[in-house]
């Protein structure tokens, strides 16, 4: 945002505020800051009251204490990334300077309460304050506490993520092996436990699991792609599917066709949101129990479609932010029961010790918008059926509801932990599902029809040699049809090592055309330069490189595991996949000269750096301070030790490396990788801001800059900018175009804004270059996001 928008801004804010004293609100403005920002809205809704009142939810004595915390702002939740190296060094950060800085500290007249951590949460990566985000946000006292939490969650290295909203990937027992399918993904705090789950081990740059996080919103998908691109993953592939009808996926084991069925599935569904009043206001006013009947149908068909891709032994979560039986517990009888025994409830009473939690009911009666009450299905009339249907009602036999076990769900309410309500049951698949199993008969006339190309399940050591997923009618109808054409297209795609988007006319009728993935060939001239100027280690998976273009020159190199190759390459008829791969190399422009024709990435820079062992510059802490302070430092600045590692190194893309020194216990005790540029008589280091600022902040550097100082900084003249951009060695090359769009659905959906202000740095300058380039030259961009905006319809957490 330019100067002369904020000017705008800040003038439109305080007209508004002008306004609203004029109004006589004055008085009520601090009050409201506490209380959301929302006081027009009586946080009143009688039938809301009647329904829950009716159902008894809420354990007898504790009404007021229910409905008394649902008026209270929600606390504001972060969650320090479990994976990086450096959580623990974050965590001391926050206990030691920030909250401690928070202590007999007074906004608009309120005592701020030192934040807590999650007694449930393991590790203490997670904690809640009393502060609300207006709070947050406005108050100038808090100002250097919003800049660290907005900056670090740029970073990835913070999460601010409502509470119970974590508990269901907890509850999935992810392990660094596992396939993961997330159904309703977006906007990605979820998505982003799982992808940290599966790096459990930094050690290990690749795992052989996975996650494949799909959501029916392709404008939401952007979004959940920003999100997952903070967590730098080879790992994580983003869909754009209808989840209760998402295809089918083969994948290529020892030269045979196999479906892919997932370890883990997390079944977060769209839900009518009754237990996030606390902060969607409007739900207050807008709430009725017509929602969650429209929602039943579609809730219980996703559900449905999540255990049939479920492999047998494997656990799905099936979670919503709401309190409504019909949306929970009726959804989870009705999936038990035409199972028929395939699946069952676990019993997670033992896990997340700490977790105030209510057991699921068994006893439930469906009420009309209107207030009429419904006990069972031969009750309901000829033109209510319509609206109304029979899995939203409790199993009547005795014997079969208590084989259920209903009571294993968990139901959290908000009065219990000062939290959000919310609802969780955790399903294991014992055998497949009665509609799909088969008989030998019909899976050996599928094998002649298939030719010489077996299908199997992929799920390996579960007995079930016989039994194959069985797509829906319409999937069956269309394969038959055009088996043939495909077969034919797939395999000239996969010699050629190419995976487009679906040819379907109907994907082109919504969303945005993606560029291909293109994996590059063995063979590939390409890639010698690069190894042997890295002096990349034999083991190196070159054959999960990837680029997003056919023609021309490959600008970026990217790089996925070779599970999610696999997949790529044998279903890119049947998905629409939005992004997937970290980048890993850039083209530089003058690189040639230099060597080799492609610069290190930062954000791949950790999967990388097991397999290079050229252009390693190790340095001492002093020397990172220096290259994450100072723009272009020469190398006279630099401790002896590093000048003579550099004296006899050619130029060109670097890497630096810092290793803790045990014995200075005060210094930094996580390890840093960064990539760097060698000059002539420089050494600089190309890294995001938020990342300098977060390696700064951990070295104990003082980062903090106040509003004022930054417009100063920004009131320099266009000659100044020409100027400093003249002296740029190089530009790097940061997806602007993609940050600055995401950044406008981030705020329509009440995500903070991604701007910190801290002083200008080498990085804004190389900034401005890539804009320039960009705008010229983007039709290779890694994310095509041109235009592209949210709708928060969906209550999702």
């Amino acid at each position: 945002m330019g100067r002369r928008a904020r000017d705008r801004r800040r003038q439109q804010q305080q007209q508004q505020q002008q306004q609203r004293q004029e109004r006589g609100g004055g008085g009520g403005g601090d009050q409201a800051g506490w209380a959301g920002g929302y006081p027009e809205i009586v946080k009143e809704n009688e039938l809301f009251e009647r329904y829950y009142r009716e159902l008894g939810i809420v354990p007898a004595g504790e009404w007021d204490a229910f409905m008394a915390a649902l008026r209270e702002p929600l606390p504001a939740t972060l969650r320090i990334t479990g994976y990086r190296s450096h959580a623990k060094e974050i965590l001391h950060c926050l206990k030691e300077k920030y909250f401690r800085e928070l202590q007999d500290l007074e906004v608009d007249g309120q005592k701020v309460e030192m934040p807590q951590s999650l007694s449930w949460y393991p590790e203490e990566l997670a904690w809640h304050t009393n502060l609300s985000r207006k709070i947050l946000r406005k108050s100038p006292q808090l100002e250097k506490f919003h800049q660290f939490l907005v900056s670090e969650t740029e970073c990835g290295n913070i999460s601010r993520q409502e509470a119970v909203s974590m508990i269901p990937p907890l509850l999935l027992n992810v392990s660094p092996h596992h396939k993961i399918l997330d159904m309703c993904a977006a906007p990605g705090s979820k998505t982003a436990q799982l992808i940290e789950m599966l790096h459990a081990d930094m050690n290990v740059p690749f795992p052989n699991g996975f996650v494949i996080a799909n959501d029916v919103d392709n404008k939401r998908c952007y979004l959940l792609v920003h999100q997952a691109k903070r967590l730098n993953s080879p790992c994580i592939m983003v869909v754009n599917h209808d989840a209760s009808s998402i295809p089918n996926l083969q994948i290529d084991v020892d030269g045979r066709k196999e479906i892919l069925f997932y370890d883990r599935i997390l079944c977060d569904v769209p839900c009518s949101g009754d237990g996030t009043m606390r902060k969607n206001i409007d739900v207050w006013k807008k709430w009725t129990t017509q929602n969650s009947l429209q929602l039943h149908g579609l809730q219980l068909r996703i559900a449905t479609r999540g255990v049939e891709q479920l492999a047998e032994g494997g656990r799905m979560v099936y979670s919503t932010c709401s309190l409504n039986p019909i949306e929970n517990e009726a959804v989870i009888a009705s999936l038990l029961e035409k199972s028929q025994g395939a699946l069952e409830l676990a019993d997670v009473s033992s896990e997340l010790p700490g977790l105030k939690r209510m057991p699921g009911i068994t006893k439930w009666k469906v009420m009309l918008k209107d207030g009429q009450w419904f006990e069972e299905w031969k009750d309901v009339p000829s033109n209510r059926q319509t609206q109304i249907r029979p899995t939203m009602f409790p199993v009547k036999d005795e014997e079969k509801l208590k084989a259920m076990n209903l009571e294993r769900c968990l139901r959290i309410l908000p009065h219990h932990q000062n939290t959000g309500g919310f609802f969780v049951a955790v399903l294991i698949k014992k055998s497949p599902m009665p509609w799909n199993k088969r008989q030998p008969k019909v899976h050996q006339k599928l094998l002649q029809r298939t030719g010489d190309t077996e299908v199997t399940t992929a799920n390996s050591g579960n007995g079930s040699d016989c039994i194959i997923e069985e797509s829906t009618l319409a999937e069956n109808e269309e394969s038959k049809k055009m088996q043939e054409l495909q077969n034919l297209d797939t395999e000239q795609s996969k010699k050629e090592g190419v995976c487009g988007p679906p040819p379907s006319k109907k994907m082109k009728l919504f969303g945005f055309k993606e560029d291909p993935f293109v994996f590059l060939p063995e063979d590939d001239p390409l890639f010698l330069p690069i190894q042997k100027f890295y002096a990349l280690d034999p083991s190196f998976p070159k054959m999960n490189l990837l680029t997003r273009t056919q023609e021309g020159k490959k600008r970026q190199l990217y790089m996925v595991s070779k599970e999610l190759r696999n997949v790529l390459l044998n279903n890119s008829e049947k998905m629409k996949v939005i992004n997937t791969g970290i980048k890993v190399w850039s083209r530089n422009s003058d690189g040639e000269q230099f060597g080799c024709a492609f610069r290190l990435a930062q954000e791949g820079i950790y999967t990388l750096y097991p397999f290079i062992h050229a252009r390693i510059i190790s340095v001492c802490i002093e020397d990172v301070k220096i290259l994450l302070t100072q723009e272009n430092p020469f190398l006279s600045k630099f401790s002896s030790e590093t000048q003579k590692k550099v004296k006899d190194m050619a130029m060109g893309s670097i890497v630096l490396k810092y290793d803790p020194d045990p014995e200075k216990p005060h210094d930094l005790q996580c390890p840093i990788v960064l990539c760097g540029w060698q000059g002539k008589t420089s050494l600089r280091a190309f890294v995001p801001k938020n990342e300098r600022l977060h390696y700064l902040r951990m070295m104990g550097v003082e980062v903090f800059k106040a509003k004022r100082k930054e417009e100063e900084l920004e009131n320099k003249t266009d000659e100044e900018v020409q100027h400093r951009l003249v002296q740029t060695e190089e530009g790097m090359d940061v997806e602007d175009k993609e940050h600055d769009l995401v950044t406008k659905m981030e705020a329509e959906i009440g995500e903070e804004s991604s701007q910190s202000p801290v002083e200008s740095s080498a990085m804004e300058i190389e900034n401005k270059i890539e804009d320039l380039d960009e705008s010229s030259k983007n039709a290779n961009t890694h994310v095509s996001q041109e235009g592209k905006d949210t709708d928060a319809s969906n209550v999702k957490d």
